[in-house]
């Protein structure tokens, strides 16, 4: 299933393999809160829903989860891992463009190891 095909039933959705969000979480690491969370700011676009309106997740949404959770855990900021993020899905990107992001993170955290000794 597309993120544009009809509704499902919820049962359709799993049988074809898609992740209702507690699933998802579960497979991702990421909390059923933060789930929606990152779905409401945009970083989890267009996730598929049922008749019923539950969401429904592919593995690729997981993966997106499991990229955010790790930047989060590597201490980037939300807006650098929007950047990330769409430089990750865009398969056309430099690597110096990421180089850059990740650059910017690397030199915050010395700054702050610096201040802190």
């Amino acid at each position: 299933m597309g993120k544009t095909d009809a509704f499902l039933e919820h049962a359709d959705a799993i049988e074809r393999g898609l992740l209702d969000i507690g699933r998802a979480a579960t497979a991702s690491g990421v909390s059923v809160k933060m789930v929606r969370h990152y779905e409401a700011i945009g970083m989890l676009k267009n996730v598929a829903r049922t008749y019923a309106n539950y969401r429904v997740y592919t593995m690729n949404d997981v993966h997106t989860l499991r990229f955010i959770k790790r930047a989060r855990t590597l201490g980037f900021a939300i807006e650098d891992i929007r950047e990330l993020l769409a430089l990750w899905q865009n398969k056309s990107r430099s690597s110096a463009a990421v180089k850059k992001v990740a650059g910017a993170h690397l030199t915050s955290l010395r700054q702050k190891i610096a201040e802190m000794k």
